[in-house]
């Protein structure tokens, strides 16, 4: 016998000021599910949800949860008004014999419960109702953005939580990793509909292509069966006295079909445009140390960071990563050690604080009044790299539409805000980016595209994140803070970074140990040590492993470079552009030839050893 559904949506619609969210939306959570709702930023996914939770009561339809079935509902920003502390309203419907799974759930997500909700931070805040939902273990969870404020332990602790519960749950999220990992079924919506994928959020994307394949299939023949019966109603009923008032009504049908599809949404036109070259060395970074009372945040690091690198600095919250950035680059000073930046920089900062946005403010003033993208005279325009744009049309760029304009910051969604951080970064060229926690809140199609512009970018990275994938898909070289002043330096990405970690594990445990003072001392002399093979360190094992992929992208930078220089009126129209594209050109291959030579000895001494 077919169990009834944890939860039924039937013939929901929902209509906020006066423009319909869901039209008819009917759908069912069944026990064992584990579901991806997704959707742009603004489609609807968190109202959904909270209709889901019995939170909002739709304007049409019915919501069924069957007697004895417990809902939970985790919101991004909780109200944790009338209690006292973080961890009073985490056990607030508990029983206070079960009070102990507070402290469970707590130690692996990082937070603690004694801290007064007065000073709570919005992440705090976060965590706890996390904690609440997980300590409560509701036969349907319902999450919005969990991953948020989460460094990246706390979600592989979360991300295993979840995989081995035997709970049902929806999950919104913009964090790729999290989401592959752990659904089953993919729930997306997309101008008002919601629809459903068997599958997990892994094949998503490719399900999505094929939806919107078939769309425009259907759309163009629509079109091309609307253009025969136009040229028919011209043409033909000329010819006739009579007119065929059945086929007129049925071209008006076809007609009134095609205006009421809907024009899927666009992704934002972000540009980065880079500023003038900066040198060869953007960062040389040497002996830095720095404390915080007891705590230490880095000890004797070095780095060198060159043009055209992007570095991903990782770790748990409150390690230090920020710290380390703000030393980098000169904002605040190190204890010890000397920080030298390169020649002709231009930074640009995405800060994940928002701070540079004041809530009060409407979009239109917080652009206009930029001092880095004000016009003197003018209160409708903004300097978009070095040409003036009317700030309506630059905001709708970035998918803000003319009412949210002249609306407060402080109506924004998080995805929002983000967008009209990145408009405010964009607005000038730069050749040294700062993205401190910049995935938070965007959707994947924006994720999709500030990836892109990143990897076109010609200039330097420096990136803060707790997205794996995001990382994954940017990041050249990895910086792994891990507590008590130790930052490693990993080649690669997040993946490469692990599969680094993994396999130095198993030499730092088999290396001989010290002998404690309580052993005896043995008598017999020790053996003569073996000398050392001649084989590949550990570091250069994986510069090994690492240059064929080096080559092959700076092979893939010449031919576009190569490509570029084949036109042969680029020196007359563009000659800057030539100049920059000869330049360039020559350092690739310089540094194609380096890279070979280097592959060549190391494979040599491999080899030999």
């Amino acid at each position: 016998m077919a169990r009834a559904p944890l939860l039924q949506l039937s013939d929901i619609s929902l209509t906020f000021g006066g423009n319909p969210v869901f039209e008819g939306l009917s759908l069912n959570i069944q026990q064992g599910d584990r579901v991806a709702l997704v959707g742009r930023n603004g489609s609807g996914k968190s109202t959904l949800m909270k209709v889901m939770a019995g939170l909002i009561e739709p304007d049409h339809g019915s919501r069924v949860v069957p007697p004895g079935v417990s809902v939970g509902y985790m919101e991004q920003e909780p109200d944790l008004s009338g209690f006292a502390t973080l961890g009073d309203f985490a056990a607030s419907e508990l029983d206070p014999a079960e009070a102990y799974r507070i402290e469970m759930v707590a130690e692996g997500l990082k937070f603690r419960p004694e801290t007064p909700v007065e000073t709570a931070s919005g992440g705090e805040r976060r965590r706890a109702a996390l904690a609440k939902l997980l300590a409560e273990g509701p036969e349907l969870m319902l999450l919005d953005e969990p991953t948020n404020h989460l460094d990246i332990e706390a979600i592989g602790w979360l991300e295993n939580q979840l995989r081995e519960t035997r709970r049902a749950f929806v999950l919104i999220s913009h964090d790729r990793a999290f989401l592959r990992a752990l659904t089953r079924a993919t729930l997306w919506i997309d101008r008002g509909q919601v629809r459903r994928n068997e599958q997990g959020f892994e094949s998503f994307e490719e399900w999505r292509e094929k939806l919107w394949i078939g769309e425009d299939e259907a759309r163009h023949k629509l079109d091309r069966k609307i253009k025969a019966e136009a040229r028919w109603a011209v043409e033909g009923i000329s010819a006739r006295r009579k007119r065929n008032q059945g086929r007129v009504r049925a071209l008006q049908a076809l007609r009134a079909e095609r205006a009421s599809q809907i024009k899927r949404q666009g992704v934002a036109a972000m540009e980065l445009e880079t500023g003038p070259q900066s040198g060869k060395r953007v960062i040389e970074a040497s002996g830095l140390s720095k404390r915080f009372g007891d705590k230490q945040i880095v000890c004797d690091f070095d780095l060198r960071v060159l043009r055209g690198d992007r570095v991903a600095f990782v770790g748990p919250n409150g390690v230090g990563k920020t710290t380390l950035l703000k030393m980098l680059t000169g904002e605040t000073a190190p204890d010890a050690g000397t920080v030298k930046l390169g020649t002709n920089l231009e930074i640009a900062v995405f800060d994940q604080a928002r701070a540079t946005l004041d809530p009060e403010q409407t979009l239109w003033d917080g652009l206009v009044n930029d001092p880095d993208m004000s016009v003197k005279g003018r209160s409708d325009q903004v300097m978009v790299r070095g040409v003036a744009k009317h700030v309506v049309g630059y905001l709708k760029d970035f998918l803000f539409d003319e009412q949210q304009a002249r609306g407060p910051i402080r109506a924004l969604s998080g995805g929002e805000r983000a967008r009209l951080l990145l408009a405010k970064l964009m607005a000038k060229p730069s050749n040294l980016l700062i993205l401190d926690e910049p995935t938070n809140d965007l959707d994947v199609e924006t994720l999709d595209l500030l990836q892109d512009l990143l990897g076109d970018y010609d200039g330097t990275v420096l990136l803060v994140s707790h997205d794996r994938d995001f990382i994954d898909r940017v990041a050249t070289t990895t910086i792994a803070m891990e507590g008590d002043g130790r930052a490693t330096v990993y080649a690669g990405g997040w993946s490469d970074y692990q599969a680094q970690k993994a396999l130095a594990e198993p030499e730092a445990k088999s290396a001989p140990r010290k002998e404690t003072a309580s052993k005896p001392v043995e008598t017999a002399a020790a053996p003569t040590p073996a000398p050392r093979k001649p084989g590949l360190s550990f570091t250069e094992k994986h510069r090994l492993e690492a240059l064929p992929g080096i080559i092959e992208k700076l092979e893939h930078e010449i031919g576009k470079i190569n490509e570029l220089l084949s036109d042969p009126d680029l020196f007359t129209r563009e000659p800057v552009k030539f100049a920059k594209a000869t330049e360039m050109l020559t350092e690739r291959q310089g540094a194609l030839e380096a890279a070979e030579t280097e592959w060549l000895e190391l494979e040599e001494k491999a080899q030999n050893g």
